[in-house]
């Protein structure tokens, strides 16, 4: 299923709304990890639409953050996105500040690695090569367990994310930097 949106329009709604280097890269981040999630679990044809859910996903955060997911729709809406697009956006705040649960798998994916991939992202930092490129999942599950690192990162919906989709959670982790890994230096140039 291709999206609503060409992928030049869906990033500059995405530009519209935010402005921060932060939230960019983390939208392009997700953009990257969706679009590889969609490959290797066989949606293929879905590869695009994955992408764009993940490159749209906090559209609102950024200038509406009490409004996260609530105020996603109008926007959406507005930029004319269907609602199977809207549902998976708003599915990620599932628990949080939305009361949609995820149910496909792409959201079930996205809810699981939204959070994830900024841990990832804070423990890459860390590293002398501030990269994935050489990141074990043993580094993030240390990084997991230490609460006060990263702790706007949810523990309990990576978790959750990852029993949702019936994974272990070093899979989940493994799977993620191999994600990061494969749109790392593509994030980087987009934010020069």
């Amino acid at each position: 299923m291709q999206p609503e949106l060409t992928r030049e329009e869906a990033l500059q709604l995405l530009k519209k709304y935010n402005r921060e280097p932060f939230h960019l890269r983390h939208a392009l981040t997700v953009e990257g990890v969706m679009r590889w999630y969609a490959v290797q679990l066989g949606y293929c044809e879905e590869a695009d639409f994955w992408a764009t859910v993940g490159l749209l996903h906090d559209i609102d955060f950024e200038r509406y953050p009490e409004q996260h997911c609530v105020k996603a729709p109008e926007l959406l809406r507005e930029a004319g996105v269907g609602e199977r697009m809207i549902h998976a956006v708003v599915s990620h705040g599932y628990g949080l500040c939305a009361d949609v649960k995820p149910e496909h798998t792409m959201e079930k994916v996205l809810f699981a690695v939204d959070e994830l991939t900024g841990l990832i992202g804070a423990a890459a930092l860390m590293r002398p090569s501030k990269s994935v490129m050489d990141m074990e999942a043993s580094s993030v599950k240390k990084k997991f367990k230490d609460k006060a690192f990263a702790a706007g990162c949810s523990r309990d919906v990576i978790a959750r994310g990852a029993e949702a989709l019936g994974w272990e959670l070093n899979d989940l982790f493994e799977k993620t930097i191999l994600a990061m890994r494969s749109c790392e230096a593509d994030v980087e140039a987009q934010l020069l």
